[in-house]
């Protein structure tokens, strides 16, 4: 996938956006390449040691934003990912059902479901969002429009918390060429470096797939 120029982004965003909204729900979010696309893209990634991770902040990732209404990021994930999702006025998710499919459980309280950033805002930082602007950074930590955001297990996510896969990958195996592909497919479209573990990480969870 060609990387847009800066100034299509923010009406790439909002179509993203739009679109997420529209759809009917589905527990896989956009956009993650093939097996053989993500392998071809690894090998494109920058191999660096991460830096600045000293420097990082969570607040210099805003988020949730609001999206549509009254809805927020993580409540519009949640419906996009949900089963059966009813929501009251403020766009809190009142009933529902979501498989989380790091772990393979299914949830029907939206409380037991943390939005998991697939590469991580310190991974990010750590591999070149530190020298991003607040408003690249926003765009980032709230975005509809690839594999970054996914609804799981709340536990499962405070496990993962901001390791890259080579410290960790998800309990459910079978996932783990899905999680490659994501995580490739967010850290190209955002010319992220990796590491040298991490790049071999995923080079052996592609060849589960």
């Amino acid at each position: 996938m060609r990387r847009l120029p800066p100034f299509l982004l923010p009406v790439v965003l909002v179509a993203a956006l739009i679109a997420v909204l529209d759809a009917p729900a589905s527990a896989t979010p956009p956009n993650i390449p093939s097996a053989a696309t993500a392998a071809s893209r690894l090998a494109t990634l920058t191999v660096a040691a991460e830096s600045h991770g000293s420097t990082y902040d969570r607040d210099l990732f805003p988020h949730w934003i609001t999206i549509s209404g009254a809805c927020n990021t993580r409540e519009t994930v949640l419906k996009r990912d949900g089963t059966n999702v009813v929501t009251d006025s403020a766009c809190a998710a009142t009933s529902g059902s979501w498989y989380s499919p790091y772990d393979g459980a299914t949830w029907t309280a939206a409380s037991d479901l943390d939005i998991d950033h697939m590469v991580p805002l310190a991974e990010a930082w750590a591999s070149g969002a530190w020298a991003w602007t607040t408003s690249r950074r926003q765009t980032y930590a709230n975005d509809l429009g690839g594999p970054e955001l996914w609804a799981v297990t709340d536990n499962v996510n405070q496990a993962k918390s901001d390791k890259d896969p080579a410290e960790w990958q998800p309990p459910r195996s079978a996932f783990r060429c899905t999680y490659a592909r994501a995580w490739i497919q967010v850290k190209y479209y955002y010319a992220l470096s990796v590491d040298s573990a991490e790049k071999s990480a995923l080079t052996s969870m592609l060849n589960t797939c």
